[in-house]
């Protein structure tokens, strides 16, 4: 067996009690381990060993820099990174692009489409985050935009997103028109209420520094000094992307978000998400951060439940190219815009 320096106070404290995070380690590394006190014992693969000493090392190095000991998700991270990329930087991770949404709350990137992503959430002021369920899209966005207000480079938050039902009819919902749209725009308010207090954040929202809304209610407007994130894009037409994308004023940050492979508009409608990556995704003033799932850092199943979606859709195209189209054989002398003869009965 290999023996591994464990960062941090050792085996107990690292890994909890019985070893329970220990298990997640080896689902995660394929390797197996034990914990001996503040060495870790590795048997496995090589290379699934190397990467697991590489990723504790880099982390047991970056200890005094991260301001809080070492963590399990932490070390999870350093293996999704280094595995992506042997060459990378953990300090680019850990301590260079921390977002700090404020309330001791600290964000950072966990793969590297995520660096990518907040680096341009930073650097632009617009930003087009495309990719699949999982990958932090609207998450990281709202922490960039409660950073951006706490730091007042911003004086307002919009949030917004379309209000389509996702493939079923939900019919007529009681009350006011504020509770009818609610229901829609509950996803922006879980990724609001990680960044802050919901108290605190109800109190901003009733003095409108922060705002909620469908996309339906920013027609017509002109938002200066706003940091403006549009979720679930892939849901909106053509129209409305226009529409929201000339929204942006004086010293105003926009980001949307979206899936195009979960896109609920009718048969037939073009979606605005993808229109807009083809028509504004090249200019020099945009950022544009394609996420997959190598980058799907929720449960460790939507990984693999995304990937099976992608071989199977993958795998449907195939089915249809190989297909032939048939087509009615015609006499060469036949007029194609005659009407075929009827079968008598």
């Amino acid at each position: 067996m290999t023996r591994i320096p464990i960062p941090g106070e050792g085996g107990l404290a690292f890994f909890g009690i019985r070893d329970r995070s220990l298990r997640s380690l080896e689902e995660a590394t394929g390797l197996v381990l034990a914990s001996r006190g503040d060495v870790l014992l590795a048997e496995g693969p090589g290379d699934r060993i190397a990467l697991l000493s590489a990723a504790l090392e880099g982390l047991a190095e970056l200890r005094g820099e991260m301001g809080r000991r070492c963590r399990m998700a932490d070390v999870q991270s350093a293996l999704r990174i280094l595995g992506q990329d042997p060459g990378a930087s953990l300090r680019d991770y850990f301590v260079e692009t921390v977002i700090r949404p404020g309330s001791g709350k600290i964000v950072r990137p966990r793969s590297l489409g995520q660096l990518e992503y907040i680096r341009a959430l930073r650097a632009k002021e617009l930003v087009l985050g495309v990719g699949p369920a999982g990958t932090g899209k609207t998450w990281l966005a709202m922490a960039v935009a409660v950073e951006c207000l706490r730091a007042q480079q911003v004086r307002r938050i919009v949030l917004t997103r379309p209000a389509v039902e996702a493939g079923e009819k939900l019919g007529f919902l009681p009350g006011d028109l504020i509770d009818k749209v609610d229901p829609y725009l509950r996803p922006l308010y879980d990724a609001l209420h990680d960044m802050m207090e919901p108290e605190r954040a109800q109190r901003l929202r009733e003095r409108g520094v922060i705002e909620i809304a469908p996309i339906a209610f920013m027609r017509g407007r002109t938002l200066n000094d706003a940091f403006i994130i549009l979720d679930e894009a892939q849901n909106t037409t053509s129209e409305q992307m226009k529409m929201f994308l000339t929204r942006m004023g004086n010293g105003t940050r926009a980001v949307v978000t979206g899936d195009i492979t979960q896109n609920d508009l009718p048969p037939g409608r073009v979606s605005g998400l993808v229109e807009c990556l083809s028509v504004v995704g090249h200019l020099g003033e945009v950022g544009l951060v394609r996420l997959d799932d190598s980058d799907v850092v929720r449960h460790r199943l939507v990984q693999q439940i995304v990937r099976a979606y992608a071989r199977s859709e993958r795998a449907r195209a195939a089915r249809r190219d190989r297909v032939p189209v048939p087509t009615a054989a015609l006499p060469a002398d036949a007029d194609p815009m005659e009407e075929p003869a009827r079968l008598p009965g």
